[in-house]
């Protein structure tokens, strides 16, 4: 990855890049999964994207979750459209590193997802993660529909509850409706799965999400 980048003012849509018409190129199946990163999705399913730092680890996790379809790493919540890794990575698009997860609600719940998100980052670094400093790290959840983003408010209230109690500071994380993903090139998509040995900087506080919040907070 692109370590200890220090742009981490997020820049105005007049000042962004300029980007491309035209997508970037990408993977078509999951290394791992062997299912369509672009769809068709099956039917029923539901889509979260979460931000956490370096999207080379984040994505790891949550392929290895039950339930889950498929997941791509992708650029969005920036201004540049069709960006490329290098236009992220110099701080001018505005763009999170992002994972895009596809997950079959029957067989794994938003809370699931949202508690492995929370304790698998520290959410409180503003933007960055650990060694990884930047706007393109920073803490995010986005998602369309307006109860799920709730729950992700009162999720956040709840482990924010837990790191005050642990002695961390105030959570970061920016929630939002869902912008659109710009998939990632092809060798990112991924690519722990391709490259075992390569860096991961994903790293949790220690501290447990609870559950439960939604009904919690009503």
């Amino acid at each position: 990855m692109f370590f200890l980048r220090k742009s981490v003012t997020m820049p105005s849509a007049a000042d962004a890049l300029p980007g491309r018409d035209t997508p970037i190129q990408t993977a078509i199946d999951h290394f791992v999964l062997g299912t369509p990163i672009k769809g068709p999705y099956p039917e029923g399913a539901k889509q979260v994207i979460f931000g956490l730092g370096c999207f080379w680890g984040a994505e790891r996790v949550f392929w290895k979750m039950d339930g889950v379809f498929t997941t791509a790493v992708g650029y969005a919540a920036g201004h540049t459209p069709n960006p490329s890794y290098e236009e992220v990575c110099s701080g001018q698009t505005g763009h999170n590193e992002v994972v895009l997860v596809v997950y079959e609600p029957e067989k794994v719940s938003l809370e699931a997802l949202l508690s492995t998100f929370w304790e698998s980052h520290d959410p409180t670094q503003g933007m960055r993660q650990g060694n990884d400093v930047g706007t393109q790290y920073r803490s995010g959840i986005y998602l369309d529909d307006r109860a799920d983003i709730a729950q992700a408010e009162a999720s956040r209230k709840a482990y924010q509850s837990r790191l005050n109690d642990a002695g961390y500071g105030t959570i970061t994380t920016e929630i939002q409706p869902a912008p659109t993903v710009y998939f990632a090139e092809a060798y990112h998509q991924q690519y722990l799965a391709k490259n075992p040995g390569g860096y991961c900087g994903l790293g949790g506080t220690g501290v447990t999400c609870p559950t439960g919040v939604l009904d919690a907070a009503s």
